[in-house]
């Protein structure tokens, strides 16, 4: 098929940056193709979006129902929204993507607030929630009407089911619902080595904001929920967040072609393998710290500043505490092992300076 559009980048430019700098999976673009024929009905009346509400259930139980949208902020907006009162407030961890990375666009868009709480590891306890839990009848304060947790968290780190489930009883013994941040939750299932359903719909999670950009998809994701008593409206608050697609049938098939056997695994495994490697390399070089349990596709460390300010000028990745030094370095579906040995190569030079 001819094209008048141009290749403006370099393929052959790799990075550590995120997992979203990745292209998408050539399987994906093939369904993407099987899908643009003819005409289908608009904004998820389309027999794909319909088909992959069986797909869903495969993997999260009979009673699940998907809501595809176009990113993951919009997934974690619309479900907290379709979650809470307007006088309601969301427990998270400090360092959760709503409250650090998406602008604000919970406490603006969905007109909630959020309750935070340091972990050292990004990941809430019971124990941790309860510094928030309280004041529900106290006028003056937010109320504390669900917990919401990433999984796997934005430090790397894997919840077990067991923590998922005790989040759950204890949110749930408190007249709360929760809600999970699943940006890469095919990652966190690749190295629990359970399925998805085990720590989401099994644990007791409310509603999922299920991630496929990270792991392969060229857009979307899907709000998934998994207890519909849970929610208030979801498909009038989705219209009205902006996160109704009107071609719905082009991120259905995505996520059908994710989920329909094993890509999102397979995917997963990968990119967690090369977060291993790359690990196992840092480990041997001599001034360089590796911060938190390396257990899905992040590594973070902790090396002289001058030399990551010179080492991104080699390979792309981003300061996470840039006082302190802290770097984050990020594996996706088509990191080589090449990519890794380059990378580790690269750092051991600019170590050595």
């Amino acid at each position: 098929m001819r094209t008048d559009a141009r290749a403006h980048h370099d393929p052959a430019v790799r990075g550590f940056a995120s997992d979203n700098y990745a292209g998408a999976h050539p399987e994906i673009l093939a369904a993407l193709t099987l899908a643009n024929g003819g005409h289908q009905i608009a904004y998820g009346e389309d027999d794909y979006t319909d088909h992959l509400q069986r797909v869903i259930h495969s993997h999260f139980g009979a009673g699940a129902q998907a809501y595809p949208v176009f990113n993951g902020t919009g997934a974690n907006v619309t479900a907290l929204q379709a979650l809470t009162d307007r006088w309601g407030a969301v427990v998270c961890a400090e360092s959760a993507h709503i409250n650090v990375d998406e602008g604000g666009a919970p406490e603006r868009m969905a007109g909630l607030k959020l309750l935070t709480v340091a972990t050292p590891d990004g990941k809430l306890t019971p124990e941790l929630i309860d510094r928030q839990a309280w004041g529900w009848e106290d006028e003056h304060r937010a109320m504390p009407q669900v917990v919401s947790i990433t999984q796997n968290t934005e430090l790397g780190t894997v919840y077990t089911p067991d923590e998922i489930k005790a989040i759950c009883d204890h949110a749930h013994e408190r007249g709360m619902k929760v809600h999970l941040d699943g940006a890469r939750i095919s990652n966190a299932a690749a190295s629990l080595d359970v399925p998805m359903r085990t720590f989401t719909s099994v644990a007791g999670v409310d509603v999922l904001s299920f991630g496929g950009t990270k792991n392969g998809m060229l857009f979307g994701e899907a709000i998934v929920v998994l207890n519909p008593d849970a929610v208030h409206q979801m498909k009038h608050i989705r219209k009205m967040s902006m996160q109704l697609a009107s071609k719905m049938r082009f991120v259905s098939v995505q996520l059908e072609a994710l989920l329909a056997k094993d890509l999102w695994l397979r995917n997963a495994r990968h990119s967690n393998a090369m977060a291993q490697r790359l690990a196992e390399g840092v480990r041997q070089v001599d001034g360089v710290e590796i911060l938190h349990e390396v257990q899905a596709n992040a590594v973070f460390a902790r090396l002289p500043h001058d030399v990551s300010e010179r080492l991104q000028k080699r390979y792309r990745f981003y300061f996470w505490d840039e006082n302190a030094g802290d770097v984050r370095w990020m594996c996706s579906f088509d990191t080589t092992e090449d990519d890794v040995d380059g990378f580790l190569a690269a750092l051991k030079e600019e170590m050595a300076r």
